[in-house]
Order: C-alpha cells, then sequence, then structure tokens
C-alpha cells in the first residue's frame, strides 16, 4: 500500500501542487484498491478535475504490480465545450508534467516507452479530438469530450465520425474506459445511460464462463458540486479535510466570502438594469450628480462577469457596457463569452480572457474589466471574477454560477453578487397556466425561497460560500421538505427513453446503411427537451462543387469521407440564427452570383443532403417565404458546410456585416477567415504533427512522384473537364501519413511486401496482448488473424488498382505489396474488399486451423471486419470465385457476427475488433516511420 508521502510526491510531480487530504482520502479508500465510489461529491474550486490525477498514480501502481483493475483510458466529459475548459487544460498539464524527470517512475510504471508522451485527446488546442487514444489499447489515455462527442460514439453512432471507424471508437470507449462525468447533476439522461452500461454487464457484455471476464470492464464516476446526490453514500468532504492546520487551501475556498443581494428590475429592462449593476461595481467613487459636465467617475481594477439567460440579452448587455466605457479606462476591456463559437478561435478568447484577468491566477489588473456571459461560461471553466450581476435561474445553474467569482477565497476578498429579480413569471392565461409556465413558476419561487433559508443569522445579507451551500445540502439530507424546495428550485429531469439491449444491437450495425430500428440518439443522451434545433457551420477554401457535369451525391459523400469535417473548424448554434445570417449574407449580393453555391449540408455522417445556392436565399414573394422554412427546416441537426469566400465570420462567430470577396475589387487584399484546407497550418499546427490530417490542393498537371513530404494522395475530385472528357484541373485531397492506417483503407505508403506488412502486425497484435494479460490462446488468435488480416491484397485486380507493379520493380520486390505509392484506380479495383479476400486463405493456414472452433471464429470476424464492414454486411463483388460461393460467404460472415455479438456483446465485440485494428494500424505507421526516418 502506497504511503501518504509517496502519494503527496507523486501528486505534487503531476500537478505542481500539493494534494487535499480529500485527494488522498479517495486514493487511499478506494483507487488505491482498484475500487470507486458511486459518485464524488465535492464543491465548486476545490480540484474535483485532479481525479484524472489520482486515477494516473493508481494505474501506474496496478500496472507496475501486474494487477490492473481500474480502467486503462479515461474519459472526461463536460456537458458543454466551453472557450477554455479546466479538464483540457489538467490533461495538458500532465502530458507535459509526466515527461519531467520527477515524474520519470511514473511514466515507465504506466507502460510509457522513454519517448512516448501519454496520448490526449481534447477540446481544443493542438490536441483537440486528434485521436491519439486510439492507437495503442494496451496503453493509457486521456480523452476530453462533450456529451455529444463521448455519448454518440459510444453508442455508434459517433457524430462527425464515418461508419467504418464507428465500431472502432465505440469499442474502446465501451470497454477499459472510466468515465468522469463532470457535473452530472445537469446531464441526468446521460448519467443514467452511463450507469445502465455500467451496472449491468450480463445484459451488454460477454457472457461469463467459470468467471473468467476477459473484456475489461466499463466504468462510471459522476462528478458534482451541489449535494443533489441520490446515489448511496457518495464521497463528500468531511470534517477534517477543512479542519487540517497543515490545509488551509480548502478552508480558504470553502470559506470564501460571497454575499448575494437581490435587486428588483422594476419598469426597466433586463438588459439595462444588468449593465448598470455591472458598471456600479466597478465604481470606486462618484460625485454628486449635479448635471454639470465635471462629475467625475473612479474605477476600482476589479473583474465583473454578467450571466444572462438569454443571448441576445447578453448582446444588449455588452453593447451597454461598451457604450458607457468609452473615453474611460475601461474602454475595449469588455468582452462577450457564448458557445456558438468556432473551435478554432477559442484558444484566441481564452488568451482574450486571461489578459483581461478572469482565468483563476491571471494576476492583478489595473483597470475594470467586463465579461458578459450565457450558459456557456457556467460549467467546466476556471473563471475567478471579484464579483457578479446576473439573472435569475434554475437552483443548479446559480450554484455553478456562485463558483465563478472569489473562487480561490483570496484574503481580503469578498465578492459581491447582485441577482435580478424580474418578478414571479406571469402565465398567458392566468387561469390555464402552461407546464413550461408552471415549472418556470416553481422554479422562481423555490430559488426565492432557497435564498431566504441562506440568509445569515442576525445579518439580512445572504452568504453564498461554497460552505453555506454545502451546510444546506447537509441539512437537505436530513430535511425532507427542504430537500423537496432544493428539487423544486431546480431544472426537471427530462423524460428519457429507456436504454435495452436490441437498441444498442441496432446501432452496432454499422455496416448497414439503414436500418427500421435505429433510431437518433440525442434522446438518450439529453432526454426529451424542448430546445431550440441546432445547425453546425464550417467554412472551407475548396468545395466538391463544379459548373458541368452536375456532381452526384457519391462524388460530395466521397470527398468528404476524404476531407471530413473536423471538430476545431464548426461552431455550432441555434438554426434560426444561421437562417437570418444566410438571409442577410446573400440580400447583399446581386444576380449575377445567384447560380453559386453557398453551402453543402450534411448530416452527421456525412451523407449529402442538399446543396444550396444563392438564389435559394433570393426574394421576398409568398413563395419564397415558403422556400425559406423548407430551408430552415433542412438546415436543424445537419452540418452546412459553406465557401470561406462567403464570408460573414468574425472571431469565430457568425456575423452579418464581415464582407465577402464574390462581389469585392479588392479580393487580394481581404482577409478572408481561415479554414482547416488552406495555406496557413490549422491552428498553428507543427508540421510534424498536423492537427488536420488531411489537405486539399487544386491541380491542373500531375505532381512528381518522387516527392514525398509524409502526405498520401487518397482522392481526386474534377473540377474541370475537356470536350472529350479529359480532365484538365482537379482537387487532391492528401491524408497525413498515418492517418490512413485508423480512419480508411487506402493502402498508400512506403511500397511494402504483404508479407513483411502482416508479420510486423502479427507482432504488434502479440505485444498488445501481452500488455492487457490475455491468456496464451487468445494472444496466438490476434497474433494469427493479424498475420492473415491482408493476404485478399495478393489478388490481382488489387494489385492493379494500386500500381503494385510499378513499385515491386522500382524497389525490387518480389512478393505482392500491402502498401504502394497508388494513387489508387477504383475502376480496376471495382468494389473489391481485400479482407472479404482474405478469408479463404485464414481458413486454409496450418496455425489458423490449430485454434479452437471458437477462436477460429473470432479470428476469421476480426480480419472480416478490420475496415468497418462486417457488421453485419460486406461487399462481394470483384472476388474471383463463382457467385453461389461468394453469397455463402457473404452469408458466413453476417452469422458469424450475430453469433460472436451475443457471445461478446456488442462492446467487447468491437473491442476485440479494436485490438486487431491497433495493431495493423501500428504496423502501418513503422513502416511510414521507416521512410521518414
Amino acid at each position: 500500500m502506497m504511503t501518504e508521502i509517496e502519494f503527496d510526491t507523486r501528486f505534487f510531480a503531476l500537478t505542481g501542487y500539493s494534494p487535499m487530504r480529500w485527494q488522498w482520502r479517495l486514493f487511499r479508500d478506494y483507487f488505491a484498491d482498484g475500487r470507486l465510489p458511486s459518485a464524488v461529491d465535492i464543491p465548486t474550486g476545490l480540484g474535483k478535475t485532479a481525479v484524472m490525477a489520482i486515477w494516473m498514480i493508481a494505474l501506474a501502481q496496478q500496472t507496475k504490480s501486474d494487477q490492473v483493475s481500474l480502467p486503462r483510458r479515461l474519459v472526461y466529459v463536460v456537458d458543454r465545450r466551453a472557450v477554455v475548459d479546466q479538464a483540457t487544460q489538467f490533461a495538458e498539464d500532465l502530458r507535459a508534467n509526466l515527461q519531467k524527470p520527477e515524474a520519470r517512475e511514473l511514466h515507465g510504471a504506466l507502460g510509457l516507452n522513454e519517448a512516448e508522451a501519454l496520448p490526449i485527446s481534447t477540446l481544443r488546442g493542438q490536441f483537440v479530438d486528434n485521436r491519439e487514444w486510439l492507437e495503442d489499447p494496451s496503453r493509457p489515455a486521456i480523452i476530453v469530450g462533450t456529451v455529444d462527442m463521448i455519448g454518440s460514439r459510444l453508442l455508434f453512432e459517433g457524430y462527425g465520425v464515418s461508419r467504418k471507424m464507428r465500431p472502432y471508437q465505440a469499442g474502446l470507449l465501451g470497454a477499459d474506459t472510466l468515465v468522469l462525468l463532470d457535473e452530472a447533476h445537469l446531464v441526468p439522461p446521460f448519467e443514467v445511460l452511463l450507469a445502465e452500461i455500467a451496472g449491468n454487464a450480463g445484459r451488454y457484455g460477454e457472457k461469463v464462463e467459470a468467471g473468467n471476464v476477459l473484456v475489461p470492464k466499463f466504468q462510471l464516476l459522476p462528478l458534482s458540486a451541489t449535494g443533489r446526490r441520490k446515489t448511496a453514500q457518495p464521497f463528500a468532504l468531511e470534517e477534517k479535510d477543512f479542519r487540517n492546520p497543515d490545509d488551509d487551501i480548502v478552508l480558504q475556498r470553502l470559506f470564501a466570502k460571497k454575499r448575494l443581494n437581490v435587486q428588483e428590475s422594476g419598469d426597466q429592462k433586463l438588459e439595462d438594469v444588468l449593465a448598470e449593476q455591472a458598471w456600479r461595481l466597478a465604481q470606486k467613487t462618484q460625485a454628486p450628480n449635479d448635471g454639470g459636465e465635471n462629475t467625475e467617475i473612479t474605477f476600482r481594477p476589479v473583474r465583473v462577469i454578467v450571466y444572462c439567460n438569454s443571448r441576445d440579452v447578453a448582446e444588449k448587455v455588452k453593447s451597454a457596457l461598451d457604450k458607457k466605457a468609452k473615453k474611460t479606462v475601461a474602454e475595449g476591456r469588455t468582452e462577450l463569452f457564448v458557445g456558438a463559437r468556432r473551435v478554432k478561435e477559442r484558444t484566441d478568447a481564452e488568451n482574450r480572457l486571461r489578459e483581461l484577468g478572469f482565468i483563476a491566477g491571471s494576476g492583478a489588473q489595473t483597470a475594470p474589466a467586463f465579461l458578459v456571459a450565457t450558459s456557456a461560461g457556467e460549467v467546466g471553466i476556471d473563471l475567478d471574477a471579484d464579483h457578479m450581476v446576473c439573472d435569475l435561474v434554475a437552483w443548479e445553474r446559480m450554484v455553478q454560477r456562485f463558483g465563478r467569482v472569489n473562487r480561490r477565497g483570496d484574503e481580503g476578498r469578498q465578492a459581491d453578487i447582485v441577482v435580478i429579480d424580474e418578478g414571479e413569471p406571469k402565465p398567458k392565461k392566468q387561469n390555464a397556466p402552461t407546464a413550461d409556465e408552471q415549472t418556470s413558476i416553481r422554479i422562481y419561487q423555490g430559488v426565492k425561497k432557497l435564498f431566504e433559508e441562506l440568509h445569515t443569522d442576525g445579518d439580512v445579507t445572504i452568504s453564498v460560500s461554497p460552505e453555506s451551500l454545502r451546510q444546506l445540502s447537509v441539512r437537505a439530507s436530513a430535511d425532507e421538505k427542504l430537500a423537496k424546495l432544493i428539487a423544486d428550485a431546480g431544472s426537471p429531469v427530462p423524460l428519457r427513453p429507456a436504454l435495452n439491449r436490441p437498441l444498442v444491437d441496432a446501432w452496432s450495425m454499422t455496416s448497414l446503411p439503414e436500418h427500421t430500428g435505429r433510431p437518433e440518439v440525442a434522446p438518450w443522451l439529453h432526454g426529451w427537451v424542448d430546445e431550440l434545433p441546432q445547425t453546425t457551420v464550417a467554412l472551407r477554401k475548396h468545395l466538391p462543387v463544379r459548373a458541368k457535369p452536375q456532381v452526384t451525391k457519391r462524388e460530395i459523400e466521397d470527398f468528404f469521407e476524404a476531407a471530413p469535417i473536423h471538430v476545431s473548424e464548426t461552431l455550432e448554434t441555434e438554426t434560426f440564427r444561421v437562417m437570418k445570417w444566410l438571409k442577410a449574407r446573400a440580400g447583399k449580393l446581386d444576380a449575377q452570383v445567384q447560380d453559386r453555391v453557398c453551402g453543402i449540408l450534411l448530416t452527421t455522417d456525412g451523407k449529402h443532403v442538399q446543396t444550396l445556392y444563392v438564389k435559394d436565399l433570393l426574394g421576398d414573394s409568398k413563395g419564397d417565404k415558403k422556400c425559406y422554412e423548407e430551408i430552415e427546416k433542412s438546415l436543424r441537426g445537419k452540418t452546412l458546410v459553406m465557401p470561406a469566400s462567403f464570408g460573414g465570420l468574425k472571431s469565430g462567430l457568425l456575423n452579418i456585416d464581415e464582407k465577402n470577396d464574390w462581389l469585392s475589387p479588392d479580393k487580394d487584399k481581404m482577409q478572408l477567415p481561415e479554414t482547416a484546407d488552406g495555406d496557413v497550418p490549422w491552428m498553428n499546427a507543427d508540421a510534424a504533427t498536423p492537427v488536420i490530417r488531411f489537405r486539399v490542393i487544386e491541380r491542373d498537371t500531375e505532381p512528381d512522384q518522387n516527392d514525398d513530404d509524409g502526405w498520401r494522395e487518397s482522392l481526386r475530385f474534377d473540377l474541370e473537364r475537356s470536350t472529350d472528357g479529359e480532365v484538365t484541373r482537379w482537387l487532391s485531397v492528401h491524408k497525413w501519413r498515418d492517418t490512413s492506417n485508423t480512419e480508411n483503407d487506402r493502402a498508400e505508403g512506403r511500397p511494402q511486401a504483404l508479407t513483411e506488412h502482416q508479420c510486423w502486425a502479427a507482432e504488434r497484435a502479440q505485444a498488445i496482448g501481452e500488455r492487457l494479460g490475455l491468456p496464451k490462446e487468445y494472444i496466438s488468435m490476434l497474433a494469427t488473424a493479424a498475420r492473415l488480416h491482408d493476404e485478399g491484397k495478393r489478388a490481382s485486380n488489387w494489385q492493379r488498382a494500386f500500381n503494385a507493379e510499378r513499385d515491386k520493380k522500382k524497389y525490387g520486390i518480389a512478393d505482392a505489396l500491402a502498401k504502394t505509392r497508388g494513387p489508387i484506380n477504383q475502376a480496376v479495383l471495382g468494389g473489391y474488399r481485400h479482407e472479404f479476400g482474405s478469408l479463404p486463405y485464414a481458413k486454409g493456414d496450418a496455425e489458423f486451423r490449430k485454434l479452437s472452433e471458437e477462436l477460429q471464429d473470432l479470428a476469421l470476424h476480426l480480419i472480416a471486419a478490420h475496415h468497418g464492414f462486417a457488421r453485419p454486411l460486406i461487399a462481394t463483388t470483384g472476388c474471383a470465385a463463382p457467385p453461389s460461393v461468394l453469397e455463402e460467404r457473404a452469408r458466413e460472415v453476417a452469422l458469424r457476427y450475430a453469433h460472436l455479438q451475443k457471445r461478446w456483446g456488442p462492446w467487447g465485440l468491437a473491442w476485440w475488433e479494436a485490438l486487431l485494428r491497433a495493431a495493423d494500424a501500428q504496423a502501418s505507421r513503422d513502416n511510414d516511420n521507416k521512410e521518414k526516418n
């Protein structure tokens, strides 16, 4: 058992500061033994994010002793994407600190090679959704994601993920994974979903034989700061945690002074009173207002945050404060913080928040600053303002807001919090309020009563320090009336559909393009909620458009599969805002550009829905109004890919007034929005580790085949053709050298013999199996499947389609090739799936026949599914065999999938597939690195 001193040393090495007592207790009583509490309920500002470090220390201890019971992957889920989230920053710090000399022992104990960094995937910055965590299922990894990102991928319906990659990601999320659900009380349907999966291994997991569980567990640990836990005995603070004389940080933060006052709005508009109160909090003294010109206002160098439930109100408050700040020291020191910002620009926004002092630890300010935020600034962000003004919202959101002022509880600081009371909501029909109106009234009354409960004894002020809120929760645990009041003051828990095995089975059939029993997963993630429809917007320099011949649906979908929309280039906002923006932008144009494409509409899995033209958005007739309504309806829940030349983006936010270059006389001087497929490295990424793993180049001549800069051509889109049908100009989509290894089935790379590639893959598969501690017979099965997985590439049509003969002669290789310089000739390939062609070779292999019948079945499925097909269908075209033979083989593939799905469960079978796919990817990456070196 690790001592407290040893834990302190390791924790400090990872974080740069000493642990709090509760963090040591959580490690000692739970993580050290591979166990988890039902939940962690710790007040905001006391380091819940550091559970990541606790997990890592415990995992290193268990890995070193070859007794791993904790999951190897940690997934930290936040409710929504913020400009700067604590989890991303903490994960980045862990990765960096783990490579320092003082953490070398931990680094090695985790099983990482000396030069190997901890794989992390985050919500922003250079690690944004980089999928490093897919590379080795036997290594630890940290993934930070939103409910939508993680939830959709867990349920085999990954938003923005191709169908071929969905089982890979689902398998590694649904097994050997610990989910830390931050602020779990905000997403009860998602918490219930995760608890259902984690708590019902018998329903969703493998059929256990003689107690021998092979697929590592999926586990959940909810984190919260509100005390609204219904689980039995959540892990919480005990008195010794903040009465410890050696740990004054907890005491300081727990008793941070926060004084709340309620201010009625009267007849004033909400935006006006919010701005006035924020302005007043920043003033130091004000001379009597006698109407003269010499009235002088002096300011305090304070940071004031203004929370608004409505984005429209927030924008008006920002404008009002900007107007007040003119010609004062506060001029230019107001920032708007809303969620609908493109991910790329969030780094700039973070820097701006630091400059204004709103990020905890930013340092002292010399002038006042104002931050106007919507709900995007309430959760998962380390904001620390001096004072706050806000409207009244549901109790759990009020608690989150209180945690964003005087967060550190520094000596001498006292936060003034002003809540603007607009009065009790009034129903439209006084005698027949709707259900929503009744809920609003109940929340309003409940929050006002809770404010009364928080009155300090003998004082009219209201304390909302973390300790005051904690004591309220403690009292509620013994007072049913108070507990009900807290529940009534909170947002109603949305109704949600139940999860069951048939649903998961339907979602996991990812090779079926359509399935009537495969509903949208959103209700299982968020419940049935009455929210405004959302649309995702991305800008691109290059789009698959041309005048003639007409672009087909297949061409568009193939293009976006090769150059997929990356989360870093997107913004998400209400559909009505997108429609308003489109109409206003189009209205500035004239008839000479009405035939231009202004957007391509895609589903979340890259299917083409509609192509929008400028002319679709012009006109004012009644017929046009109906057309607008249809377009707006089609935008709901979809991704709209726009040409960057359409403009309309400012600081990552949609902006009606920004210029475009379609009609500008000074096109060369215009500053258009940067795009992921542009000429400038996206997000200033290093050339050796691009954030976007594709690039698009417009060409009219063939490139030099001898040039190799690490990029591999994977697709061409014809832009222009001559009268003879010859392609004269095209878009060339290139993939980064190691991207194709996991994201598609391209074979471009350093020419490599098939036998060598498969031997390398077998070695990697065996190493993965050994590190996972699998039984020898399963390791042998994995290695055998890896050694045979690409045998179908020996087919003559595959070799011709990839120009293998050319590379064999040039590089002196006698064997069939697994990797070539390409490019692929799809017409010659004829739809042939080499993994389907590998199955007869595998059945005839001597080592394969030594496997048990059960393991032979599993090996054959892994071979058939190693590019995401065979779940349950796979194409039979292009194979040199009679149709009846191919039909029977395809039938066996489908039946084998059904049998193994029943044996291993949806996530268990996908996990097995991921092991082989990771080994294949590692071998391909090593081949590319050999050429690089």
